[in-house]
C-alpha cells in the first residue's frame, strides 16, 4: 500500500546509464526524492529507445556517453517528437569543453550535469522537477507475500542482496573529510576504512568495465584513488539512500556490532603479520575487513523481513547466520566481481582453498584465527596451528602481534 499526501501523479521516470555503480546510484536517489516514482532502468541507448517506443517518460535522465544510441542522440529523438510539454530530460556527460556544451544546449536539455555529479545539485533539480509545492510522498514497505517463511525470504534475497549495512554515518564522514578544496581522498579513506561495506563497494565500482583499468584495484586506498573524491563521495552517500543501510532494531546491532568488531580485529592481525612478513599489508587489512560480508547481508536481509512484518529471536538470527552467511558472501563477491586474488584471500581467513600456501594465504588464515579469539584467550594452540607453524610464527610473536593491536 502507499499513502501519498499532497503529492502529484506518479511520476514515470527513464534512467539511462552504463556505469552500474552510477546507474544504481541514480537509481536510489530518485527514489529518496519520489519512492513511488515508476523507474526504468537501462544500460545502453538502444534499451531506452526500445522501452521509449511503448511509452513515453516524464523524466528521462540519460548519460551522453552510453554504448549503442549515445544520449545525445537519444535527445535529439525525444526533441523530435515535438511534445508539449517538452519532455523532461536531464544529460549526463564526461565531457566539459565549450562546444560539446553548446552541442547538447541547441536540444534544450532540461539540464546538461558534468561528471562526476554535484549529488546535492541533482537532488535539489529532482525535487523541483518530481515534486510540486513541496508535496511529500510517503511509501510503505510492501508486506510478507502470505505463506512466505524466513527459509523462502533468505533464498529469493541471496543472489540480490545489497550487501550489509553501513558502519559509518558517510555523510558526516564525507562532511568532515572537506576541505578549502573539497573533499580531501586521504581523510576520506581514514574516515571510511573500517567500513566493510563501503570498502566493498568503492573497490567493486573501481574494478567495473566503465573504468577501463588492466590492474585490479584490490584495496580502499588504490579505489579511492582511481574513482576520485567526488566520484567516490557520490557513491558512499547514495549507499546511504537505500532501504535497510542503518539497521534499527537491537538484537540485529548487537549481531552487526560483533561481526564488525570480529572483522576489525581479523584486518587489524592481517595488517600487522603482513607488515611483519613484508607482504602487501594494505590488501591483507582489505581482506580481513572484508571476512564477515556475507553475515552482514543476511543481517540486512533479516532487517527487510522485519519491517516486512516477520518476526525474529535470537535463536532464530544465529540459524540464519549459520546457514546463509557463506551462500551470501559468495554470491556477493561473485556479483560484485572482487579481484580473484582479493577474494582468495577473503576465503583464507576461514579455510585453505588450493595445495598451494602463500604466505599471504596463511597469514591470512592466521588473522582469521586471531580474529576470532578474545584479547584474553592463550595463543599457545594457535601458534601450533599449520599457517603459524609454516609461518614460522611462535606464540611470544603472536603475543607481540596482539599487543601492537591492542595498543
Amino acid at each position: 500500500m502507499m499513502t501519498v499526501v499532497e503529492a502529484p501523479s506518479v511520476p514515470r521516470v527513464l534512467i539511462a546509464e552504463a556505469d552500474p555503480w552510477a546507474r544504481e546510484m541514480l537509481n536510489e536517489l530518485v527514489l529518496d526524492v519520489r519512492c513511488d516514482a515508476q523507474l526504468d532502468v537501462c544500460s545502453d541507448g538502444k534499451q531506452a529507445v526500445e522501452l521509449m517506443r511503448g511509452y513515453i517518460p516524464d523524466l528521462v535522465i540519460a548519460s551522453r556517453e552510453l554504448p549503442g544510441v549515445d544520449g545525445l542522440s537519444l535527445l535529439r529523438g525525444v526533441r523530435l517528437l515535438r511534445r508539449q510539454p517538452p519532455v523532461r530530460f536531464i544529460l549526463l556527460s564526461n565531457r566539459n569543453d565549450s562546444a560539446s556544451v553548446r552541442e547538447a544546449v541547441q536540444l534544450a536539455p532540461t539540464a546538461y550535469l558534468t561528471k562526476p555529479l554535484n549529488m546535492e545539485g541533482l537532488r535539489h533539480r529532482l525535487e523541483t522537477l518530481l515534486l510540486q509545492d513541496g508535496a511529500q510522498v510517503a511509501c510503505e514497505i510492501p508486506a510478507l507475500a502470505p505463506g512466505v517463511g524466513l527459509d523462502g525470504f533468505l533464498e529469493k534475497r541471496r543472489e540480490v542482496a545489497d550487501g550489509g549495512p553501513l558502519f559509518v554515518d558517510v555523510a558526516q564522514a564525507v562532511a568532515r573529510s572537506k576541505g578549502a578544496a573539497g573533499v580531501d581522498l586521504k581523510l576520506l579513506e581514514q574516515e571510511l576504512i573500517n567500513d566493510p561495506h563501503v570498502t566493498a563497494v568503492l573497490i567493486a565500482a573501481a574494478n567495473s568495465a566503465s573504468q577501463h583499468q588492466g590492474k585490479p584495484q584490490q584495496t580502499l586506498g588504490q579505489a579511492l584513488a582511481l574513482l576520485g573524491a567526488t566520484q567516490s563521495a557520490n557513491l558512499v552517500q547514495g549507499l546511504a539512500l537505500k532501504r535497510g543501510a542503518i539497521l534499527t532494531d537491537p538484537s540485529l546491532i548487537l549481531q552487526a556490532s560483533e561481526i564488525w568488531d570480529v572483522s576489525r580485529r581479523t584486518a587489524g592481525y592481517a595488517r600487522i603479520l603482513a607488515r611483519t612478513l613484508e607482504l602487501d599489508h594494505e590488501r591483507c587489512y582489505c581482506a580481513g575487513l572484508l571476512r564477515g560480508l556475507g553475515d552482514l547481508a543476511v543481517i540486512r536481509c533479516l532487517q527487510d523481513w522485519l519491517h516486512a512484518g516477520g518476526t525474529l529471536d535470537d535463536a532464530t538470527i544465529a540459524r540464519a547466520l549459520e546457514q546463509y552467511s557463506a551462500a551470501f558472501g559468495s554470491a556477493l563477491r561473485t556479483r560484485w566481481r572482487l579481484p580473484l586474488e582479493l577474494r582468495e584471500l577473503i576465503a583464507a581467513v576461514y579455510q585453505y582453498n588450493t595445495g598451494v600456501y602463500t604466505r599471504e594465504v596463511l597469514a591470512m588464515n592466521l588473522a582469521g584465527q586471531m580474529g576470532r579469539l578474545g584479547v584474553e584467550d592463550p595463543l599457545e594452540a594457535l601458534a601450533k596451528s599449520k599457517s603459524a607453524r609454516l609461518l614460522k610464527i611462535g606464540a611470544s610473536d603472536l603475543e607481540r602481534v596482539r599487543n601492537k593491536l591492542v595498543a
